[in-house]
């Protein structure tokens, strides 16, 4: 009887494959890298909407100073409520050893005119040079080609 041979087959392996481990938490550190600035933007208001609104970038910087001021009036110096009397010393601490002595206010169009008054006067008592005021461009819409525009007479 004829000796037949079985094909040899490979040794399983005993090591771990870290390679695909590795490319897949390094995809993963690369998303939580861009999400993680985008979600620390801070308290979100309605902004005040304007026609000609000037714009800030410095305002998107992830250190710039942003107090929120509510429509229910309360106060937030970047993502902490605290009441607008303690803003100066907390502001103070924040603009130390800072060239630009900006600080963004972002105040919802229903907030009371008092309290955005309020938190800039403290604003300036800690020593702020420049205060910005976040707005919104309103986006006019324009009447559909070919349809008949209003007569002025």
């Amino acid at each position: 009887m004829p000796v037949t041979r079985q094909p040899k087959v490979p040794q399983t392996m005993a090591d771990i494959n870290v390679t695909p481990m590795v490319d897949v938490m390094l995809v993963l550190l690369i998303i939580f890298m861009v999400i993680t600035p985008m979600l620390s933007k801070g308290v979100s208001v309605d902004l005040a909407k304007t026609h000609n609104p000037i714009a800030m970038q410095a305002a998107d910087k992830s250190d710039a100073i942003v107090v929120a001021v509510t429509r229910d009036g309360k106060t937030y110096l970047n993502t902490t409520q605290l009441p607008p009397d303690d803003l100066p010393p907390k502001v103070k601490d924040l603009l130390t050893n800072r060239l630009d002595k900006t600080v963004f206010i972002k105040a919802d169009a229903r907030a009371r005119y008092e309290k955005v008054v309020d938190v800039v006067d403290n604003l300036r008592a800690a020593g702020v040079d420049n205060v910005g005021l976040l707005t919104e461009q309103i986006q006019e819409t324009h009447p559909a080609a070919g349809g008949a525009a209003p007569s002025g007479q």
